[in-house]
């Protein structure tokens, strides 16, 4: 059989799912089907929550999506943080920090985390984020091996910069490019088989 692969640059809003069990959220979220018409068997590798954005791998080759998700290939996130953050808070989180996870203390692993000299190019954001209305902001780049829920968010609230944009910019070998919000676009065998062996 031959799998299909996609990348899609997921819109602010939108959930990491095709459709839902709850009739009741199918009513009132958005969905990835609003996209395109994907081919049955397709699904999401991995997620980003709602409110956050950008680049999202399909496939469906279930055995891809597993190894993707749990053999620690590496994701690059840009976050917009409230406030200009110090050096001392950015050696924080390159070496890891405790983060609240499931009722517990979570330990994150060390990660790559640089400021941006620079604003990235990037989509207008989402009219419903308040941006800079109040202080600066700061871009960070961040990549992480491991995926915990709203990692990047807590990881950044716990050395006192709060995100206020998060969008993620590659998977592995895979990245964003120039893909505007809601564009969908085919990946290659060849280009998805280099993101599993780049763990």
């Amino acid at each position: 059989m031959k799998h299909l692969h996609y990348k899609l640059y997921k819109p602010f809003g939108m959930l990491s799912q095709l459709y839902s069990n709850d009739a009741r959220q199918n009513r009132k979220k958005r969905f990835l089907t609003e996209l395109r018409d994907f081919p049955d068997g397709i699904m999401p590798i991995g997620r980003l929550d709602e409110k956050s954005e950008g680049l999202l791998l399909m496939t469906t080759d279930g055995k891809i999506s597993y190894a993707i998700n749990r053999n620690g290939v590496e994701k690059e996130y840009y976050a917009q943080l409230d406030g200009e953050i110090s050096d001392e808070a950015i050696a924080l989180l390159s070496n890891g920090i405790d983060i609240g996870l499931q009722g517990t203390t979570y330990a994150t692993r060390p990660c790559v985390t640089h400021r941006l000299s620079a604003n990235p190019q990037l989509p207008e954001p989402n009219a419903t984020l308040r941006l800079g209305r109040h202080r600066p902001t700061s871009w960070i780049s961040i990549a992480l091996t491991e995926g915990k829920f709203r990692q990047v968010r807590k990881m950044t609230a716990a050395v006192g910069y709060p995100t206020l944009r998060l969008v993620r910019v590659r998977v592995g070998t895979i990245s964003i490019d120039n893909l505007v919000p809601r564009e969908v676009k085919m990946v290659t065998q060849t280009q998805i088989d280099a993101v599993v062996q780049s763990i």
